[in-house]
């Protein structure tokens, strides 16, 4: 999803964008076809501990200190099964921490430097499944939710300035993620889509996106529903 976003970055003007990733091997590729699509750009990538405080603040801080970050996506995640953090509480804490924590102290160390700058556009992928927790995916969901919590708090903190932070909410998408749920049968939103909706709802500075749309009117009702009816649902 993010590689999408960065592709579509780069055919406009020349950028100045840092890629980063827990695994240089992984991301030089990616940034070698981002350089050949837009020489004119600046393609930079950083190795990264995702998981330790120290580590990821160590990480904002340099990347902040060459100056101004204009732009922040954190997209980085992972989908566990639900049986597995279930069983497993090393699981399910790994589950939390990826999809929950880990996304919200990168933010919150970009925001401590966009506060001093007093501007720049903070970007956070959350969930659908964060609207309402269910049977088939509530530990992931649970993270997602710490997610949307978060970013509405730093909406808050933020309304009035020059900072922006918005929220977006992917139904389910093609990436390799999802790859399991694709094989399974899955309808699932090309990413490519996904990746045009996110940098529109970006560049307009929209506080909470649900790409594609109609995930914005299924979740409504799913927030809404009963628990009378919801519990009776095999969702």
């Amino acid at each position: 999803m993010a590689e999408q976003c960065a592709r579509l970055w780069v055919q406009g003007n020349a950028v100045d964008l840092t890629l980063v990733g827990r695994s240089a091997g992984r991301i030089e590729p990616i940034a070698s076809d981002l350089r050949v699509r837009s020489p004119q750009s600046e393609i930079h990538v950083v190795e990264a501990e995702f998981l330790q405080p120290a580590t990821i603040q160590a990480t904002v801080d340099s990347i902040a200190a060459v100056g101004p970050v204009d732009v922040v996506l954190i997209a980085h995640g992972s989908l566990p099964e639900q049986t597995d953090c279930q069983n497993d509480l090393v699981a399910c804490h790994d589950a939390l921490v990826v999809n929950g924590v880990s996304p919200v102290l990168f933010a919150e160390a970009f925001a401590q430097h966009m506060a001093q700058a007093g501007s720049g556009t903070l970007v956070l992928i959350g969930s659908v499944a964060g609207d309402r927790g269910r049977k088939s995916n509530y530990v992931y969901g649970s993270a997602k939710g710490l997610v949307t919590r978060y970013a509405q708090g730093l909406q808050h903190r933020f309304a009035g300035t020059g900072v922006k932070v918005v929220l977006v909410k992917p139904g389910p998408t093609d990436t390799p993620m999802t790859a399991h749920l694709k094989s399974g049968g899955a309808k699932l939103a090309p990413v490519a889509d996904v990746a045009q909706q996110i940098v529109d709802a970006i560049g307009r500075g929209q506080a909470v996106a649900y790409v594609p749309g109609k995930w914005r009117v299924i979740m409504m009702v799913i927030r809404h529903l009963p628990a009378f009816v919801f519990n009776k649902l095999n969702i």
